[in-house]
């Protein structure tokens, strides 16, 4: 049942959208018409989908019912779709004439996380993560932003075909989060089956950042992410007796330590790097003396020689520790560097300020902001322009949270739960209404006839 307010908003809406049609049909749509096509898209169907795909996260690999709606919703813009790409990605190819290709890339996986953030939608879905084992997953990271916004997009590049010439290729991808998506696409064919694209677009939607603010900064974006695997392995014997063996646990926790002094004593204090040891697993009973423990480290980096300086000292730590132990060569550490990394996602300094003063000149020069970088966050992406065709790319920042959550949190009040929290929210409308309206305004100006 539909009151009278109810009714009142469906006649607005009605109105609205005519005028939006009207205003393409008449030969192009300036940045007033997009917004407001975008804010209706968003009334009608956008609000709920973003709703629909927080409701039901997927993780990485498994997101199968993700991807099929996400095809589902590109197909109904007149997008070629083809799924299966690197095991669950999909590809969609929007084709509009002669001209180049540009990529947009939308990240659809979620987390292992038991959602509290209290919102109406919150999830409550379980599943079988790849070892295995039923956990908890939570879109705790913002790819449902991302994806609907992916939707979004490609509606309003379909209703705006006058505009441009090119082809658009629309990438829905897998498992971010294990930073293994974007290589896998790319080892199952992409670019061999689907061509070589002139430019790369994705964004990232951010919380702790006010809600619709666009940042669009010039070269480093994100930091490298390596996760490495050290097996400390030594001589069971009696917890009474160690001098008969040779303590895996004492090794580790000597390599733990070590390890702190790569950053501290190696790097150039103005070079950042991180080297962070998750998790350790050994013994199982006081007093036994194990013959194995298992360390599990990220490490961070802003650029390829520091990533590289990290990485093999980290292989000379571990031996040189094991060797100081006494360990004979057969159970010296073994360092395993683990298929889930990534180089520095940098952006293309002239296409991102293409992609800058394109989203200015819709949007405004207040859309931007300045993001202040509180940590060496990792991405994917960086995968798609880092090939031998050294694709340019731009990836860009979404601001998620409310200025009045921003002001209460400044002011003593709860403070902004960070990515991966099971607190973590984002305002989706705001978020997702930029989101669209600035990738379009960027394809737009890759490939456009005439300024939107």
């Amino acid at each position: 049942m539909i009151d009278a307010r109810g009714q009142l908003r469906l006649r607005w809406v009605g109105v609205l959208v005519m005028g939006v049609v009207g205003l393409a049909v008449a030969g192009g749509v300036g940045a007033q018409s997009l917004e407001a096509a975008i804010a209706a898209d968003y009334e009608r169907e956008l609000g709920d989908l973003f709703v629909h795909f927080h409701e039901n996260p997927e993780l990485s690999f498994r997101e199968e019912r993700t991807a099929a709606r996400l095809a589902e919703e590109l197909r109904k813009s007149g997008v070629e779709v083809t799924t299966g790409i690197g095991r669950t990605g999909i590809v969609g190819m929007m084709r509009n004439g002669p001209g180049p290709t540009v990529l947009v890339r939308a990240d659809m996986d979620g987390l292992p996380v038991a959602e509290q953030s209290e919102l109406s939608y919150s999830s409550t879905a379980r599943q079988v993560d790849l070892s295995g084992k039923e956990v908890p997953v939570m879109h705790a990271c913002g790819h449902d932003v991302h994806i609907t916004s992916l939707v979004g997009t490609a509606r309003r590049l379909a209703a705006m075909k006058d505009s441009w010439s090119g082809t658009v290729m629309l990438i829905g991808q897998p498992a971010e989060e294990r930073i293994s998506g974007a290589r896998e696409m790319l080892e199952d064919g992409l670019y061999d089956r689907f061509g070589v694209p002139d430019y790369a677009l994705a964004f990232h939607v951010s919380a702790g950042d006010p809600a619709g603010k666009i940042n669009v900064p010039p070269g480093l974006m994100a930091s490298s992410s390596d996760s490495i695997d050290i097996t400390v392995r030594g001589v069971g014997t009696h917890g009474a007796a160690p001098h008969k063996g040779k303590d895996p646990v004492y090794i580790a926790a000597q390599i733990v330590v070590a390890l702190q002094g790569i950053v501290s004593r190696e790097l150039n204090p103005l070079e950042p790097g991180v080297v962070t040891v998750g998790a350790i697993h050994g013994g199982f009973k006081h007093n036994i003396i194990s013959d194995k423990v298992e360390l599990q480290l990220t490490v961070r980096a802003n650029n390829e020689e520091t990533r590289e300086k990290l990485l093999t000292a980290i292989e000379r730590i571990a031996d040189g520790v094991g060797r100081a132990a006494g360990l004979p060569d057969v159970l010296l550490p073994r360092v395993v560097r683990l298929s889930e990394s990534t180089p520095t996602t940098i952006n293309n300094t002239a296409l991102a300020e293409r992609v800058r003063n394109a989203i200015t000149r819709g949007m405004g020069e207040d859309i931007l902001y300045v993001v202040k970088p509180s940590g060496m966050g990792a991405e994917d992406f960086a995968y798609f322009v880092q090939t031998e065709h050294s694709v340019p790319g731009t990836y860009f920042s979404v601001g998620g949270t409310s200025q009045a959550d921003l002001d209460a949190a400044a002011d003593g009040g709860p403070p902004i739960p960070s990515h991966h929290s099971p607190f973590f929210r984002v305002e989706p409308e705001p978020s997702i209404k930029s989101g669209v309206q600035a990738m379009t305004l960027a394809v737009l100006e890759l490939l456009g006839r005439q300024d939107p």
